[in-house]
């Protein structure tokens, strides 16, 4: 079972988590993505190309799904404007056992920061940034080809 979405509404974990535990596989990995507050950030708004953005997640989660032996792979990612705190992003995945439940899980993060349109703007008292894209984010990626 694979689910995408993207989402203003706040990502509700206890339903995300029994989804995927809903497949009845042993290993369940999961990673959750909130808003840091560094810089003094006081918003974070992003941005994105609806129909495109599905359609990206989807892809890792199907690319992930034919790598590992999964059960399950959920993927939401929020847009619009969220403060400190909040969630911005939920992966998870299941599989028989943890280790690919574990590396599937990397893998669908480190891909959809790269391969997935979103834009991200930071507001803070000094006013409002765009965020660039981290080298660290390109290298993660590049790792899983």
């Amino acid at each position: 079972m694979i689910r995408v979405g993207v989402q203003t509404a706040p990502i509700d974990l206890a339903d995300a988590l029994a989804g995927i535990e809903a497949a009845g596989m042993g290993g369940i990995a999961s990673f959750t993505g909130l808003v840091r507050a560094d810089d003094g950030v006081a918003t974070l708004t992003l941005e994105h190309y609806p129909g495109m953005t599905e359609a990206a997640l989807q892809a890792v989660a199907e690319a992930a799904a034919a790598r590992w032996s999964l059960g399950a792979v959920t993927i939401l990612h929020r847009v619009g404007t969220m403060h400190p705190g909040e969630r911005i992003v939920f992966v998870g995945t299941a599989a028989a056992h943890r280790a690919e439940a574990l590396a599937a899980c990397s893998y669908c993060i480190d891909r959809l920061k790269t391969d997935a349109p979103f834009w991200k703007r930071e507001a803070t008292e000094a006013g409002e940034r765009w965020v660039e894209p981290r080298a660290a984010d390109d290298s993660a990626a590049r790792g899983w080809e």
